[in-house]
């Protein structure tokens, strides 16, 4: 079964939260985070890319991706000996892309001022035979964002699992090429430009073009990588930093249940240009790499009733 196209009238149920000067927006559709963003003595400042209410995210812009990230090659993997064959969802690329959900509508199961929980029946598929329940929780506090994630094995075998979050970062209205980026990453994995994927095991950034670990600036950088070998800090999160030449910085944190960060860069010079911006930057929480399901690297494997966490999320630093 194909993943179902984008409904034209539930896709604009959105749930908009806020505690202090954090404002966020989560819709029905792929779980998706619409916006995030701080009130600065008045003045909205977004920490994510948008999109209009009720349109299509462009580039999957926050949606949740699960229960794969990213790509498997030709729809195929192996798992517990048995062949799988999805449905091909990047056919440009013959590639099953980004999971079953993040097209779908996930159904509320709460939504307070600061707080929207909602959940999904990942449902059977072509070549998907494991029943699972997924839930995301977005959570604003003091510190900003807190983003939980959940998945039950609801079926009586053993299950493959990834996930990922294709989410937008932004610091306030700066454009992409005055701010650097900070990213605590040790190793990349080489892909294909044509099919994006794996080529070869993963190779060290340090001193490389692809080397983020102090402050570079994105002018003209161009990126579409999976990053691994992250540097968590002192509580167990790993942080990535897009700072502005003024204004806050806008940090997003991972767990170490995320072993993975996919960076993208939208740019016109690629024919992938973020609508009303242009350049834009993606910085994805991801549990495994690309065609995981076939290279067994991080690949997630949930017994029969067994429920996996996670959490990442997102705040403004003063600058």
């Amino acid at each position: 079964m194909a993943e179902p196209a984008m409904p034209a009238t539930d896709v604009a149920r959105c749930y908009p939260i806020t505690y202090g000067s954090y404002r966020a927006e989560v819709v029905a559709t792929g779980a998706g985070l619409r916006s995030f963003e701080r009130d600065l003595s008045g003045r909205p400042w977004q920490l994510t890319e948008s999109w209009p209410a009720g349109t299509k995210p462009p580039l999957s812009a926050g949606l949740v991706l699960a229960p794969w990230p990213n790509r498997i090659a030709d729809g195929r993997f192996y798992f517990d000996g048995i062949d799988h064959e999805l449905e091909l969802t990047e056919p440009a690329r013959h590639n099953a892309s980004h999971g079953l959900v993040r097209r779908r509508e996930w159904t509320l199961v709460e939504h307070t001022e600061h707080r929207v929980a909602q959940s999904i029946d990942v449902g059977l598929h072509k070549g998907w035979p494991y029943p699972m329940r997924l839930s995301v929780t977005h959570d604003l506090g003091a510190d900003g964002l807190t983003v939980t994630h959940t998945a039950t094995n609801t079926g009586t075998v053993p299950a493959p699992y990834g996930l990922g979050i294709h989410s937008f970062v932004r610091a306030g209205d700066a454009p992409l090429d005055e701010c650097t980026l900070v990213l605590p990453a040790g190793v990349r994995l080489p892909t294909d430009p044509e099919r994006m994927l794996p080529v070869g095991p993963p190779v060290p950034v340090r001193g490389t073009e692809f080397d983020f670990g102090t402050a570079r600036s994105l002018r003209g950088v161009w990126l579409d990588t999976p990053f691994s070998s992250l540097g968590y800090d002192f509580d167990g999160r790993a942080r990535t930093v897009l700072q502005p030449p003024d204004g806050p910085a806008t940090v997003l944190w991972i767990d170490a249940d995320f072993r993975w960060l996919q960076v993208f860069t939208a740019d016109p010079a690629h024919d992938q240009a973020y609508p009303d911006r242009g350049r834009a930057l993606a910085v994805e929480p991801m549990t495994c790499p690309p065609d995981a399901f076939n290279s067994g690297i991080d690949q997630i494997v949930l017994a029969p009733g067994q429920t996996w966490s996670a959490q990442w999320g997102m705040t403004s630093l003063a600058g």
